[in-house]
């Protein structure tokens, strides 16, 4: 049996309780906005929403221009 998933508030938390307690506030802004984007990420990897090395080549050879 899985244990049940935590709310963002729980795991917001649970990320800050990990951080040295020296930290700055903006260290800790950080570290919140970091998990964010790793999870997006692999709920976008999830859904099948990622762009193969092939098209993104392509796309940074575009912005060169």
């Amino acid at each position: 049996m899985t244990p049940p998933k935590s709310t963002a508030k729980e795991e917001m938390l649970r990320l800050l309780q990990e951080q040295p307690d020296d930290s700055s506030y903006d260290e800790l802004l950080r570290e919140l906005a970091f998990a964010r984007m790793v999870e997006r990420g692999l709920a976008d990897s999830d859904a099948g929403q990622t762009v193969g090395h092939e098209e993104m080549g392509r796309r940074i050879a575009a912005w060169e221009k």
